[in-house]
């Protein structure tokens, strides 16, 4: 893909991705801080940690994107200081439109150069702009499934859910 075309994709997935904030949103609003420590297995992050790592590493991966490079995963311990949705979405609103708006002022140049993600993958940062909407995409419906079992309303994600007809 040469650099016209890279700018082109890039400002597909970019529209992409902000049409996709706002269900994100909506799905971390609906948590009930109540529950935060739900897990449906052993192995699964609890409710408070999947905010975190949506909130954080979305924004991460754009920041590594703008960046072209790859720095240390960002905490998402409690030092982070997402302690509940309320803080997520706020955290959310503040750094990720602004992360989403350094990669939209990226050259076609930059989204064709080669960024190293920790020696596993090498590929175009228009690649790696691909991997942040499926990544908070997945991470946004591992949490939706969630919600129901944490007695709370599924929102409106690609249309009605049975919890919004």
């Amino acid at each position: 893909m040469d650099a016209k075309e890279a700018k082109i994709v890039a400002d597909f997935l970019i529209a992409d991705f902000q049409n996709e904030m706002q269900t994100t949103l909506r799905v971390i609003e609906a948590v009930p801080t109540t529950h935060l420590d739900y897990t449906p297995d052993a192995k699964s992050k609890n409710a408070l940690a999947l905010v975190r790592h949506i909130v954080l590493e979305d924004e991460w991966i754009l920041n590594c994107v703008a960046n072209g490079q790859f720095s240390a995963l960002p905490d998402d311990s409690d030092a982070c200081g997402i302690m509940n949705p309320a803080g997520a979405i706020a955290q959310y609103k503040a750094k990720v439109p602004a992360a989403l708006d350094r990669v939209r002022g990226l050259s076609g140049e930059k989204l064709t150069a080669i960024i190293d993600l920790f020696g596993m993958i090498q590929a175009p940062g228009v690649n790696f702009l691909a991997l942040a909407l499926k990544h908070s995409v997945h991470h946004r419906g591992q949490l939706s499934a969630y919600l129901r079992p944490m007695g709370a309303k599924v929102p409106g994600i690609y249309g009605p859910t049975a919890d919004t007809k």
